[in-house]
């Protein structure tokens, strides 16, 4: 259900705020303030492909889409604790190509499963059975059950401190007939509820309490 919202009013008394130094004092809280405050955040269930041809498959919700001119994502796929990068890290230099899938409410107890540390190399698809298909313009495959899925080609990965951002460009969408206008292309909203990252660790969101504020001229 969509509902319409008013806009607030402004308070008189607005509560006190605490000052956390995210580069000094208080930086070893960075990631548990920002990752929970910040919310909720979409999640990219990232494919890739491993060196044996297998499917790599794991979740980041440090995403966003970032530009449609030409379509632009981003993500932060990290490091192991030893400091090596993760499978989606190092597929994604060797080949420069992924997938993003959405996560759909049915899908997100198999999209946190996949989040699991697993050996180098191995398949999160094939350790829990999860069907994929092939790609129309990359290797990568993509999650057959998602509600829509993006083919991209890595643009640039850049280094910023610990952090490893990945640019990507969008040459596909795949989405589900259900969830989109044929006539007008656009998402039909009340039908695309992707899950949501709240609070780590372990918190994410349903996004089906819709509400609708129409935007000024």
């Amino acid at each position: 259900m969509i509902v319409k919202a008013k806009a607030p009013k402004l308070l008189g008394n607005l509560p006190l705020l605490m000052e956390l130094d995210l580069l000094g004092t208080h930086a070893d809280r960075a990631y548990p303030i920002l990752a929970s405050l910040v919310t909720p955040r979409p999640i990219a269930w990232v494919s890739t492909t491993h060196d044996d041809g297998s499917a790599n498959l794991a979740p980041f919700s440090f995403f966003n889409v970032f530009g449609a001119d030409p379509p632009l994502v981003a993500f932060a796929p990290g490091n192991r604790p030893d400091g090596n990068p993760k499978d989606t890290a190092r597929n994604l230099a060797r080949t420069g190509e992924f997938v993003v899938n959405l996560v759909s409410p049915e899908l997100a107890e198999s999209m946190v499963q996949t989040a699991a540390s697993l050996p180098p190399g191995e398949s999160e698809p094939d350790r829990l059975g999860l069907a994929m298909l092939p790609g129309s313009c990359v290797a990568a495959p993509r999650v057959a059950a998602a509600p829509a899925a993006l083919e991209c080609k890595v643009h640039s990965i850049q280094q910023i401190g610990s952090n490893r951002l990945v640019l990507g460009i969008v040459h596909l969408a795949h989405i589900r007939e259900e969830i989109i206008d044929p006539a007008t292309l656009r998402i039909v909203q009340e039908k695309h509820t992707p899950v949501g990252r709240m609070a780590s660790p372990n918190w994410y969101c349903t996004t089906d309490a819709l509400f609708e504020i129409e935007r000024p001229a």
